[in-house]
């Protein structure tokens, strides 16, 4: 990284952290989803938001596959109870929108049971927004030849022996079923109350201060967002129709 990358994360991640503290002394309760595809950058990001915030009030949430219990539940009952209380930021490295993507593609879920979550999520989400929970959803796009790269790496790189997973093979095979059923989830989930921004990933330290910005400026007072630069839209956007065929997401 380039001494002027470091200075630019370092800033927002300062204003991240004051942010935090204006946060803790209030009753500001957020809540932070990381979805995209296999690869896309989603725990490099985390590692990078949650480096200088306070441990005690940011959790990250990486729920394994559910077991027997969870699917006899409600399917969004394992996910609320580590939602986040007063003065907490909860971050979900992937979320129950498992559902509209690697259940889907994969047939671990019923096309009912997809069917119920896409009609049903948005409702679920605006019940959380009028408890006063403030919900922002990212997700992080990368193009097949990147991510058939960083696949890649795992199998080579002993230090990212531990990010590989039996579904890697899987995310290049079935890209074309991961795309479709990443138009459908954006399609029906992105919501005024809560939209999708979709960040353009390939490169991996533009895609990070991009999110942090848009973090700070979505979270934080005026006083300290304002000496934080927007993010740059040609890496970070609101999800619009558009994007589906212009060439802004991967296919």
């Amino acid at each position: 990284m380039s001494k002027d990358h470091d200075r630019e994360l370092e800033a927002r991640q300062l204003a991240l952290v004051q942010w935090q503290a204006h946060a803790m002394g209030g009753d500001q309760k957020v809540l932070i989803i990381f979805e995209g595809r296999d690869a896309a950058g989603k725990d490099g990001s985390i590692r990078v938001l949650t480096e200088h915030l306070s441990v005690r009030n940011t959790r990250v949430v990486a729920l394994p596959k559910p077991s027997d219990r969870d699917r006899g539940q409600w399917y969004f009952q394992r996910y609320v109870v580590r939602l986040p209380t007063h003065g907490e930021t909860v971050i979900f490295n992937r979320s129950w929108y498992n559902r509209a993507g690697v259940e889907r593609v994969m047939g671990f879920a019923t096309p009912q049971e997809q069917e119920t979550f896409l009609r049903d999520v948005p409702t679920f989400e605006n019940m959380l927004l009028e408890s006063g929970l403030k919900i922002v959803k990212l997700w992080l796009d990368v193009s097949k030849a990147e991510q058939a790269e960083r696949l890649g790496e795992r199998k080579t790189d002993p230090l990212k022996v531990l990010k590989a997973s039996p579904l890697d093979a899987e995310a290049q095979a079935r890209w074309d079923g991961y795309t479709d059923a990443r138009d459908e989830m954006l399609r029906r989930t992105s919501w005024p109350g809560a939209p999708w921004i979709c960040v353009r990933a390939d490169h991996k330290h533009r895609a990070r201060l991009a999110i942090l910005s848009h973090l700070v400026h979505v979270l934080a007072p005026k006083k300290i967002s304002r000496d934080v630069p927007l993010p740059d839209p040609d890496v970070l956007f609101p999800f619009e129709m558009a994007a589906l065929t212009d060439g802004r997401l991967e296919r």
